[in-house]
C-alpha cells in the first residue's frame, strides 16, 4: 500500500446487515477509486468477524419486518452478500481488516474463531494512528 494513495478508515461498530452493507459499499467504492480501505471492527461489528456470523446478519429489531423483502430484492439484484463483498475487498489488495483486541477480550473471542480475512488484531491506539493518516474517517 502506497503512501500517495488516498485512504479510507472505517470503524465498523454495528453488526446489522444494513450497517455491514453500508461499510462494505463505502469500502468497495474507495477500492474502486484506487484508495486503501482500512476497516476496524469493534463491539457488535467485531461479532461479524466470527466464522459463520456474517451469513446470519439481519436487520435491527425495529426494521426486522422489512428483512425478507430486503433480502429478496438483494437476491433479485444479484447483489453479493456482505461476506462476499468482504472477500472481494480483500482480493483487491487495497483493504485491511482489523479486529479490536479490547472487544475481543470483553466478548471472550479467540483469534482462531475469526474469519481468515482479518489481517491484524489491534487496539484503539493502533487504529487511531492508521485513521490519523487517512483522508476520510467514518464511523458505522
Amino acid at each position: 500500500m502506497s503512501n500517495t494513495t488516498k485512504k479510507l478508515a472505517l470503524v465498523v461498530q454495528s453488526g446489522t446487515i444494513d450497517k455491514l452493507y453500508c461499510a462494505f459499499i463505502l469500502a468497495s467504492t474507495a477500492v474502486a477509486m484506487n484508495w486503501e480501505a482500512h476497516l476496524y471492527f469493534t463491539f457488535w461489528g467485531l461479532n461479524m468477524l466470527m466464522k459463520g456470523a456474517m451469513e446470519k446478519a439481519g436487520l435491527p429489531a425495529e426494521y426486522k419486518h422489512l428483512e425478507p423483502e430486503m433480502k429478496k430484492n438483494l437476491e433479485r439484484m444479484k447483489y453479493p452478500t456482505p461476506y462476499q463483498m468482504l472477500k472481494n475487498l480483500k482480493a483487491s489488495g487495497l483493504s485491511k481488516v482489523y479486529a479490536c483486541t479490547p472487544t475481543m477480550e470483553m466478548f471472550g473471542a479467540e483469534k482462531e474463531n475469526l474469519i481468515p480475512e482479518v489481517d491484524k488484531l489491534v487496539g484503539a491506539a493502533t487504529f487511531l494512528n492508521i485513521a490519523a493518516e487517512a483522508d476520510v474517517q467514518l464511523f458505522i
